[in-house]
């Protein structure tokens, strides 16, 4: 599958077993949002709840929602601030050293407009060393490239390129940033 191809899923034809995974993911969802920060009862609570799919000296901080979990996939030296949305039914991708802020939302997955019980889901991919500032969207099928930058409250329907800074929504380039200041 390309990486910006649309999937559809019918939400009517789970199994019992993908149903029981989502329920699964629900609780441990509620145990890390639930749990006291900065102990290794949280730290083993997110490792519990993102299994093999955190990279090393990542953390999420508390509380977390979404759906689809299972999907998503950090990279190392990742931070994610509080209340972060991630429907990760299309996948989403975030790569090493990547900052989230506050109140983020990670959308890979839309209703048809026409049956709301299909879901349909594109990858988001967020590229190494990218900062997503404070309640921005990240809607499905974009990128945001290597150390871009998502102003806060934008609304990012396209993808970012490497370095840019994008604010507004919906989101626009405003600045490029020097990528050799990076290297």
């Amino acid at each position: 599958m390309a990486f910006s191809e649309e999937i559809r899923v019918d939400t009517r034809e789970f199994t019992p077993d993908e149903l029981d995974m989502y329920t699964r993911q629900s609780q441990l969802m509620y145990k890390l949002n639930h749990t006291m920060p900065a102990t290794g009862e949280y730290i083993a609570a997110m490792t519990e709840l993102f299994e093999d799919r955190i990279g090393e000296g990542s953390l999420v901080s508390a509380p977390i929602s979404g759906a689809a979990l299972d999907r998503l996939k950090i990279g190392n030296r990742v931070f994610i601030n509080s209340n972060l949305l991630a429907m990760a039914r299309g996948g989403i991708t975030i790569e090493d050293d990547v900052q989230i802020a506050a109140n983020v939302q990670l959308i890979a997955n839309n209703h048809d407009p026409y049956d709301r019980n299909v879901l349909l889901c594109k990858p988001i991919l967020i590229k190494k060393g990218a900062w997503i500032g404070a309640g921005a969207s990240v809607m499905p099928g974009v990128t945001v490239g290597r150390h871009a930058i998502v102003g806060a409250a934008a609304v990012v329907t396209k993808d970012v390129p490497d370095y840019a800074v994008v604010v507004g929504a919906p989101a626009k380039v405003v600045k490029t940033l020097d990528a050799n200041r990076f290297e």
